[in-house]
Order: C-alpha cells, then sequence, then structure tokens
C-alpha cells in the first residue's frame, strides 16, 4: 500500500513538518529534510501497528513544498 506523506517548510519556525492523511497522528517536524524522511520512515510502521494494520508492503509518497519569496 501507498501511503502519502506531505511535507511542508514552516519559515517561521524554521523546520520541516511531516503530515499524512492516510496515517492517523503522523506529525513531525524537524530542521533537515534528510533527518525528517529518516524519522517519518520509522514512524510510520509503529504508527500502523497502532492502528492495527500489519501490512509489510509499506510504501511512502512524498511530497514537498517550499515557498520562498525572493522580493
Amino acid at each position: 500500500m501507498v501511503y502519502r506523506i506531505s511535507i511542508t517548510w514552516d519559515d517561521e519556525a524554521q523546520v520541516w513538518i511531516a503530515v499524512s492523511d492516510d496515517i492517523t497522528g503522523l506529525v513531525l517536524e524537524c530542521g533537515s529534510l534528510d533527518a525528517l524522511i529518516e524519522r517519518v520512515r520509522a514512524a510510520v510502521p509503529d504508527l500502523l501497528e497502532i492502528q492495527g494494520d500489519q501490512r509489510k508492503d509499506i510504501t511512502l509518497d512524498f511530497s514537498m513544498e517550499r515557498l520562498t519569496a525572493v522580493a
């Protein structure tokens, strides 16, 4: 199953934030995008297990957005 993860940059807090409509309870933040992705990868199996989802075929689809003002 493919689970969609949305990652956005919070310019005020200077962190990346990951959330998912597919995985209840997934809300993580980190200053590094790579570190955040690793945190999500580690958290998802535990969150799915808590929800009673015992799937072994977990695929994550990351979507990232960062808006930056240049002027």
